[in-house]
């Protein structure tokens, strides 16, 4: 298939505009077994917070606790027996590390301001409309479920239909493309019988006045 018979006329990959990387990877399903194991966790920690009604805030301070008492009891006995104490990682954030985090944050932040502040002066109508309709869109979603079941949705549906669509992908591009054109002509054949119409009204309207 040509570039020119693929969805958004693009040459690479869904490999390569994924980033090639252990992401797109795990996306592709080119290591199962990591993404299986991805959709199993997730599937039980959803199962967990909707069957056993505990919050992500208590499961996660309870986890927390238990591994806690677990390293002390095993100091402290390994320190009565005389037996190594456990074998916890160096934990430390380097002063590099850190300015990486914050500069990529406050590069993400100001590009959040900038947009708002095009929209918020009328700069940009396309992307308010944009905008508009993805927080419309996340109200209306939120509406019908909770966070946790549209997380673990969310996250099935990314780890499935990119897959689904690399496997069939020649056929999807046909079908989609097929059916825009379609609307393409649909569209001109609605501006020409009535949206031309509409305006040579409105100039004959204009003239008469």
């Amino acid at each position: 298939m040509g570039s020119s018979d693929r969805l958004f006329n693009r040459e690479r990959t869904l490999h390569e505009i994924l980033g090639a990387g252990l992401v797109a990877d795990l996306i592709l399903w080119r290591q199962k077994n990591i993404t299986v194991g991805i959709l199993l966790v997730t599937l039980a920690a959803w199962i967990v917070f909707e069957k056993s009604g505990y919050t992500l805030l208590s499961l996660v301070s309870n986890v927390l606790l238990l591994l806690i008492v677990i390293l002390f009891l095993w100091a402290k006995s390994a320190a009565i027996l005389n037996r190594p104490a456990p074998p916890l990682p160096h934990l430390h954030l380097s002063e590099e590390m850190v300015n990486e985090v914050a500069t990529f944050i406050r590069i993400r932040v100001n590009d959040v301001f900038s947009v708002s502040q095009d929209i918020a002066l009328g700069k940009n109508s396309r992307l308010f409309l944009k905008v508009a309709s993805c927080l419309w869109l996340i109200s209306f979603v939120g509406g019908l479920t909770d966070f946790l079941t549209l997380a673990y949705t969310s996250l099935f549906i990314v780890l499935t239909v990119p897959a689904l669509y690399e496997r069939y992908e020649d056929n999807i591009d046909r079908h989609v493309l097929k059916c825009y054109r379609k609307l393409c002509q649909l569209y001109v054949k609605i501006n020409e019988e009535y949206v031309s119409r509409v305006q040579h009204y409105i100039l004959e309207k204009q003239k008469l006045s």
